[in-house]
C-alpha cells in the first residue's frame, strides 16, 4: 500500500496521497484505489486514515478551542464577541464582574469596553446555537499591552509548526510572549516594539509562504538576518 506523502507535507487540489487500503479523512476523496487532496493543505496520517488540514477557509468553532474576540456589543448580563467567526460569540458578564457584585447594576464597560479584547476558550458550541465562552483560566482574559494581528484561521496549523515547533522557533528568535487564537487572532507581546514587529514579519511571511516547502529555514533565516540588521 504506497504512501506517496508523510504528515506536514504540503499538497495541492487532485495531488495523489496513497494508494490501497487506506481511507479518506477531511479534504480527501478516493477513485478507485487511490486518494486525492481535495484543496490546498497540510497532510495528516494517523492509523490508517489520511486527513488534509487546509490552508485557506473559515474558522469553525469547535469546543476547548483558545481563541482571542473583540467585544462588539453587550447587554445587561453578557458580552457579544466578535471571534472571526460566521458564528456568533456570548461571554457571560459574571465570567468578568467580581464576585459578590450585581451584574444588573454594574457598567458593563468598566470591565471589557467595546473595541477592547480578551483570550478566551470555546466552552460550548453546536452549530445551532450561539458560541458560549469563557475566561477563566490560566492566561486567559483582557489584553492590555503589546500587539493585536489577524491571519487567515486556516493559515493556523501552519504557524503552529508540528509540535509547536514554527511558533517556538519565532518566540525563541524574538523573545516575544505569543498567544495564538485559533480563529486567526495573534496577540504578541514583547521587550519593545522592534521585537514585536519582526515577530509579526515573521508571522506574514508564514501566512504568505504556508504553501511552500522549507519554509521553517527560510524563516529562521530571516529572523537571524533582521536581529543582526538591528544589532548593527
Amino acid at each position: 500500500m504506497p504512501l506517496y506523502v508523510k504528515d506536514w507535507d504540503i499538497v495541492v487540489p487532485g495531488e495523489v496521497l496513497a494508494e490501497g487500503e487506506y481511507a479518506a479523512g477531511p479534504y480527501v476523496y478516493k477513485e478507485g484505489n487511490k486518494l486525492y487532496s481535495m484543496t490546498v493543505g497540510i497532510v495528516e496520517y494517523k492509523k490508517g486514515v489520511i486527513r488534509v488540514v487546509p490552508l485557506q477557509g473559515p474558522y469553525i468553532p469547535k469546543v476547548g478551542d483558545v481563541v482571542i474576540g473583540i467585544v462588539v456589543d453587550y447587554s445587561p448580563t453578557a458580552y457579544v464577541i466578535d471571534i472571526n467567526s460566521s458564528y456568533k460569540a456570548i461571554l457571560q458578564a459574571v465570567e468578568v464582574i467580581p464576585p459578590r457584585k450585581n451584574v444588573l447594576t454594574e457598567d458593563l464597560a468598566k470591565y471589557l469596553d467595546i473595541g477592547e479584547a480578551l483570550v478566551c476558550k470555546v466552552a460550548k458550541f453546536d452549530k445551532y446555537s450561539d458560541v458560549i465562552l469563557t475566561c477563566k483560566g490560566k492566561d486567559l482574559g483582557k489584553i492590555t499591552d503589546g500587539r493585536l494581528i489577524k491571519i487567515s484561521p486556516a493559515k493556523i496549523p501552519r504557524l503552529i509548526g508540528r509540535k509547536g515547533s514554527m511558533v517556538n522557533l519565532i518566540k525563541r528568535e524574538t523573545g516575544c510572549k505569543i498567544v495564538i487564537g485559533q480563529n486567526g487572532y495573534i496577540w504578541i507581546k514583547g521587550k519593545d516594539s522592534k521585537l514585536e514587529a519582526l515577530a509579526e514579519k515573521a508571522i506574514r511571511k508564514i501566512e504568505q509562504e504556508a504553501h511552500m516547502s522549507g519554509l521553517t529555514q527560510r524563516i529562521q533565516d530571516m529572523l537571524q538576518v533582521e536581529k543582526g540588521v538591528d544589532d548593527c
